[in-house]
């Protein structure tokens, strides 16, 4: 949704010919209005429905070209247990790590810290599907470890607890293109925090 000029809430939908957007007001559904010719989105939304293939779709069904990756690379990127999965399976080192449902740790949580235990602290602890390290936690102990769980099973069903890797650098890369993809100058995050949280990407000016 958008705000509209006076402040209200828009909410954009596909128009049935597939077109473009048309807006909705929430007051009443029934005025729809035409969006008008869009060229291109350039989407600047994070995290859920920004990056995870949501918005991404409204444009597919809309006809609407746009900036980024399509609603697979999408999807497929922001889960995080999936993304370590492919990369396995491509052969690309990733670090040691347990995906655990949410159920799973309120039904059996000795049982989940015992196994998420045997890959060594510190643990990151991660809830799978969101972005700007929303509810990341690194824990160094077991009591640590049940408050990490505690806050990642407020984001999301599925948890990601990874190996902490010490002394790691941190590189980024973005590419632009498909077919013929063209890769950018590599850059070293160094977060001003113990880990690059969200208050170190975000709040902080040091990192």
């Amino acid at each position: 949704a958008l705000a509209a000029g006076d402040g209200a809430p828009v909410a954009l939908l596909p128009r049935p010919d597939g077109s473009t957007l048309q807006s909705l007001a929430h007051a009443n559904a029934d005025a729809g209005t035409d969006a008008g010719a869009i060229d291109v989105i350039f989407p600047l939304i994070h995290g859920t429905f920004g990056e995870d293939g949501t918005l991404q779709g409204l444009l597919e069904l809309s006809g609407i070209p746009y900036v980024g990756s399509g609603v697979l690379g999408s999807a497929v990127a922001m889960d995080k247990a999936i993304m370590k999965a492919l990369c396995e399976q491509a052969g690309l080192p990733v670090a040691p790590y347990r995906t655990v449902l949410r159920k799973h740790w309120q039904d059996a949580p000795e049982q989940v810290q015992r196994d998420c235990e045997s890959l060594g602290y510190p643990l990151f602890v991660k809830p799978a599907n969101l972005g700007s390290s929303v509810g990341i936690s690194k824990a160094h102990n077991g009591s640590e470890f049940v408050s990490a769980m505690q806050i990642a099973a407020q984001y999301d069903r599925k948890i990601v607890v990874e190996q902490g890797i010490e002394d790691a650098h941190e590189v980024e890369v973005s590419v632009l293109g498909n077919d013929t993809p063209r890769a950018s100058v590599p850059g070293e995050i160094i977060p001003c925090n113990e880990f690059y949280d969200y208050a170190a990407k975000y709040l902080a000016q040091d990192s």
